[in-house]
């Protein structure tokens, strides 16, 4: 439990020229439920001052929770820095300590893993440019304030709230085409049109241990892969989504049919190889030059 305090001043030990009223503030900062305090906070300043008064209040107030967030992340970036310095020394002295086999074994480690991540950062950019950006372990996309994922036949979402929120505090809005989810009095985290319609009577959300909003969304065209959540969001490369194999047993016959299918048309395409549909056109022309040697095909295309 933190306190925070402010005492008015002797006025024997700092004489002033005018007399100046210093209200006092007292409270107990609870970490389980930070936005309690900033309430008491806020109230008290309302109280004692005109702040409350000012036009400019909210972008005040922002501007100073931006700022202390700022000087949170630069602390934590320098932290995490000098962590990962910290362990290069070790290894690059333990490389040192090795013998000369085991230390020439380590250099190449070490250039094998430099390779790769060079490379996926490559791919990435890559992706990037391309304006896809590759699935997380979901099927979905981590944003900045909530992530997602998906299977063929649903679509989970997470956004996480401040710690000790009631569910009363929460607005969410499921619509066949529309989501909307946030805390009530505040922008939402999520508001704008679905990749693609939903079954709403089959959608539903819960607030889990009271720090975050659980979302299912039950897809309408359950044989497709969603390219986003909502529009305006980055769209994610769809030949690189990696289904839950343990599931297809699951499926009725057709549709596992279809799903393998998917799954095999997606691997063709990652290796710059026909899918099954380009390859059956091939076994068919093939087919038809055999029976046909008499006719031209040089300048054969198939599209």
């Amino acid at each position: 439990m933190a306190i925070l305090s402010e005492y008015e001043e002797d006025d024997q030990k700092k004489p002033t020229t005018s007399s100046v009223k210093k209200a006092q503030f007292s409270a107990e900062l609870d970490p389980s439920d930070p936005i309690g305090f900033l309430e008491r906070v806020f109230e008290f300043v309302a109280r004692e001052s005109d702040l409350f008064k000012s036009d400019s209040l909210v972008k005040d107030v922002n501007a100073v929770v931006r700022m202390v967030k700022d000087k949170v992340e630069a602390e934590e970036k320098k932290r995490t820095k000098e962590l990962k310095a910290k362990e290069n020394g070790k290894a690059e002295k333990k490389v040192k300590e090795e013998p000369p086999v085991a230390a020439a074994v380590k250099k190449d480690e070490v250039k094998a893993t430099v390779e790769k991540e060079v490379k996926e950062e490559s791919e990435t950019k890559e992706e990037e440019k391309k304006g896809t950006r590759a699935p997380n372990k979901g099927n979905g996309l981590d944003m900045d304030n909530y992530s997602w994922g998906q299977s063929l036949q649903e679509v989970n979402i997470t956004v996480p709230v401040p710690p000790g929120t009631k569910s009363r505090f929460i607005t969410c809005e499921i619509k066949k085409n529309y989501l909307k989810v946030g805390l009530k009095g505040q922008p939402p985290v999520i508001d704008g049109e679905l990749f693609q319609p939903v079954k709403v009577e089959d959608c539903f959300w819960s607030l889990e241990d009271q720090k975050s909003i659980s979302i299912l969304l039950t897809k309408q065209n359950q044989m497709e892969w969603w390219k986003y959540l909502v529009k305006g969001e980055p769209e994610i490369d769809t030949q690189k989504v990696e289904p839950e194999n343990s599931k297809l047993s699951d499926l009725d016959p057709e549709t596992r049919t279809t799903v393998e299918k998917m799954m095999f048309d997606q691997r063709q395409k990652s290796m710059g190889r026909p899918t099954s549909d380009e390859m059956q056109k091939q076994d068919i022309l093939k087919k038809f030059m055999a029976e046909h040697p008499e006719m031209d095909f040089s300048n054969t295309k198939i599209n």
